[in-house]
């Protein structure tokens, strides 16, 4: 049974609380079925990002009005059209073939940690990337980062501190990071956009 639309509502007034009225809650909906988004809708969610396209195009088709939508997920050049076409906003750039084929805003991710299993930029990269994206015509406002997994959240701070530094070295207002298990410490880091799932709508 599908999690009830009161107790979204009171969940997400509780997380826009902590996070402050400069943080924009984005959804993150891989995991929400229709009946999921249903509720979400009810529960007057305003922005949910998606990870994949082909959920992207069938919720979007279902809610297309409903809400704001991010696109959260790997973006690959060729649905970079598609994406752009259904979303406000892209938290995923990464790759020249996509920022040639993106016509939506986007934040560039970063891989702060070096992980090889994550997309992103290289930091060291960054300011080549940035370059080439605007060149290419894409609207640049901000940086995304995944921190390595860890239990402890504390354990982002590092990372989301080193992705505001770096933002304001290029003059980017927004920054995406934090999700369901550490978005309180990306808040109190300067985030402008935290992706929470199971805090928000898990059972």
């Amino acid at each position: 049974m599908p999690i009830s639309a009161e107790t979204v509502r009171e969940r997400y007034a509780r997380l826009r609380e902590e996070v402050g009225g400069n943080v924009t809650l984005v959804a993150a909906t891989k995991y929400a079925d229709l009946a999921t988004m249903e509720v979400l809708a009810e529960a007057g969610i305003e922005v949910v990002g998606e990870n994949r396209l082909q959920d992207l195009v069938a919720k979007h088709a279902r809610f297309g009005d409903v809400f704001r939508w991010h696109f959260i997920g790997h973006l690959q050049s060729r649905k970079a059209k598609d994406v752009s076409r259904l979303c406000e906003l892209v938290h995923s750039l990464d790759s020249s073939s996509a920022a040639k084929r993106l016509t939506a805003p986007a934040l560039v991710e970063v891989n702060l940690a070096g992980e090889e299993s994550k997309s992103g930029v290289a930091r060291d990269r960054l300011p080549a990337f940035l370059a080439e994206a605007r060149e290419l015509g894409v609207e640049v406002r901000g940086l995304m980062t995944m921190p390595p997994l860890a239990e402890d959240p504390e354990r982002s701070r590092p990372f989301f501190r080193e992705l505001r530094e770096l933002a304001a070295e290029h003059n980017l207002p927004e920054l995406s990071m934090g999700t369901s298990q550490d978005y309180r410490v990306a808040a109190e880091e300067g985030a402008t956009l935290v992706r929470v799932g199971s805090v928000l709508f898990g059972r």
